[in-house]
Parts: structure tokens; sequence; C-alpha cells
């Protein structure tokens, strides 16, 4: 989406007027929760459309009642193929050996099209809050408005939004502090976390919307890897639901002979100067039946930003999935909006 040049015309009035100071052209505006910079995910995800979108990014508002976005966008109308992040987990946290195992295998980590390089957008826009409510007005060539509601954390480190209604989006989460884009936190710090880290997620696929909220998200359990510092891995035993016979896995998957329905999880920074990381998971038996040792199909690349507090500390992710089909089919594409956080 291309951002639209937006021209900002004065009038002069003849009148004269008292000497004002330098300043006072410049209307102060309350910034949400009294915070600067939030990660922001959003996306239009409906079930009878196969043109939904997903973004991931960042905002940031200023005083005078500006604001900025940058960017990731995925949309069925594009797809964008997955993406090699150049880390492979190093053998202390992964196996090479494959079938029944206590680690992931050693695999290059996957993300989602474009997500190493920078933010594809960028868009500018003017704010209000009041009563509670954020209401952001883009300048771009079409009109989107949206507004979210604002909330404090209960220890007053941290804000949330809430997406209340949007012209364009149907769902969407927001964190944000007066810490700096560029802060982030390393993996040593994610699974170190000591509290509770749950995820909401409204998903598309299949020309269905699934919303799942109050998940755990085990961090604790993630194995760290020595050398690939970057990189915490975990290998799921066992699912209820995913890697069934009946789920694409006929040979190897969970109710067969073999009964492999063990899930590979892989979380992985990013950038170092930034919020990126980002998760890839896929179920073991789905490589097995393609005679594959790492999974080319359909897996799930899911983009994170990580919320930071004020403080600096590290307090989950908001993220999207962009798992566009390799097979061409957009009914077989998987996108959804998420949160993972202490505060929800």
């Amino acid at each position: 989406m291309r951002t639209a040049a937006a021209i900002l015309s004065f009038v002069l009035a003849i009148t004269i007027l008292p000497a004002q100071p330098a300043t006072a052209a410049v209307s102060a505006s309350p910034l949400p929760g009294g915070r600067t910079t939030f990660v922001v995910s959003q996306g239009h995800l409906k079930a009878a459309s196969q043109q939904n979108w997903v973004r991931l990014g960042n905002y940031r508002f200023a005083a005078n009642g500006t604001v900025k976005a940058a960017m990731y966008l995925w949309w069925q109308r594009h797809p964008k193929a997955r993406q090699r992040t150049g880390t492979v987990p190093d053998p202390s946290c992964t196996t090479k050996k494959g079938g029944v195992a206590s680690r992931p295998r050693g695999c290059e980590v996957l993300t989602a099209g474009g997500f190493t390089g920078a933010p594809g957008e960028s868009r500018t826009g003017t704010y209000t809050v009041a009563g509670g409510v954020l209401t952001i007005r883009w300048k771009i060539a079409q009109t989107w408005t949206e507004q979210w509601y604002v909330r404090s954390s209960p220890d007053g480190k941290l804000a949330r939004l809430d997406l209340k209604r949007s012209t364009l989006a149907t769902h969407g989460y927001g964190y944000g502090s007066n810490a700096a884009f560029g802060t982030r936190r390393a993996m040593s710090s994610v699974k170190a976390f000591p509290r509770s880290l749950r995820q909401d997620l409204t998903s598309w696929a299949g020309g269905k919307l699934v919303a799942s909220g109050n998940q755990p998200f085990g961090h604790s359990a993630f194995r760290a890897c020595a050398s690939t510092t970057s990189c915490l891995t975990y290998l799921q035993p066992s699912s209820r639901g995913a890697c069934q016979k009946s789920g694409g896995c006929p040979k190897y998957g969970g109710g067969t002979r073999s009964n492999i329905s063990s899930i590979q999880y892989y979380l992985t920074t990013i950038s170092k100067s930034d919020r990126r990381d980002t998760l890839w998971h896929w179920c073991t038996c789905l490589a097995m039946e393609r005679g594959e040792f790492c999974y080319t199909g359909n897996s799930h690349v899911k983009p994170l930003m990580q919320i930071i507090d004020d403080t600096g500390a590290f307090r989950g992710w908001v993220g999207a999935e962009a798992s566009f089909s390799t097979g061409g089919s957009r009914a077989a594409d998987m996108l959804a909006v998420l949160r993972i956080s202490d505060f929800r």
C-alpha cells in the first residue's frame, strides 16, 4: 500500500498578535497510556475472503499529535514464499538423527517472506486520546481510521492497545512503553522470564476463522543452544489435535501404527538491533511423509515483535502468521494475528 503525500498548508492572519513562544504552534496531545513506542499486530481476517492480510510493526507517537507507522505486510493477493533466516541451531539443542528424539531436528529456521529486511510500508497520521480511547487517522489515499482501547498494566510499566474498530482491520493487538524500538532482550532473557506467558490468537485457514484464548506458552520448556545463542528449540512430544492421520499424515501421524504426533519448534532472533523474533513450527510426521529431514511444505512461520516495558524488560510478543501455501492454493494459506504476554 502506497503512502499518499500529505500537504499541510497554513493560513497567515493579517491581524497583529502578541508574540508567542516558538513552540506555541505545536499543539500538545496526551500520549496513549503516556507511551511513545508501540509494537502492533493487526489483520483483515474474514472467513469468506481469500484476500486477507496481516501486518506487523511499530507505531511511534509524538506529543504534537502525530504518529508514524513502519509495518510489514503479508497479503493473500500477493503471497510471499517462506524465507531462510540463516540460523541453524547447533547440536546442543537439536538432533541429526530424526525419528523419535528429545530434541528437534537441526534445520535452518524459516520465517515469513521479507521479514529479514526492512519493513515495506510506512505511513503517517494524526491521533487523539479521549476517554481511554485512542483514535488514529492515517493520511493515505483511502479512508483509514482506527480506534483502540488503552489499558495500563497493574505494575504501571506497560500500556496495551485492544482494537475497538477499524475501517480496514478486523483484529489487532498492541503494546507500548517509553523504551526505544531498538531496545530488545536476548533469548537467554526470554527463557528466564519468571512469569507465565499466555497466547490469544485468531487464525484463518481453509475459509474458517478460529479464535483461541488464554493458551499457555511454555517458554521455559525451550532448550537454549550453546553456540547458536540467538535460538531456542523445543520438541513437543505429542499433540492431540495436530499431526494426526486425518491431518495429512496417513502413514506416520497420530492414530497410525507409528503414532508420531510430535511438533518441532524453533524460536529465533531476527535482528539484534530491533524487536524482531520469529517462531517456526511443523509436524514431524509431515516431513516423514515426504521423506524429508527438514520440512519444506506448509510449515507455520510466525514473525514476532518483542514487547518491552518502560524498564527495558521482556514481556512477550505481538505476532502474525503469514504461512502461504507452497502449492499455490490460497485456500491452503494460514494467517493469524496473535499476542503472547503476561499482560492480557
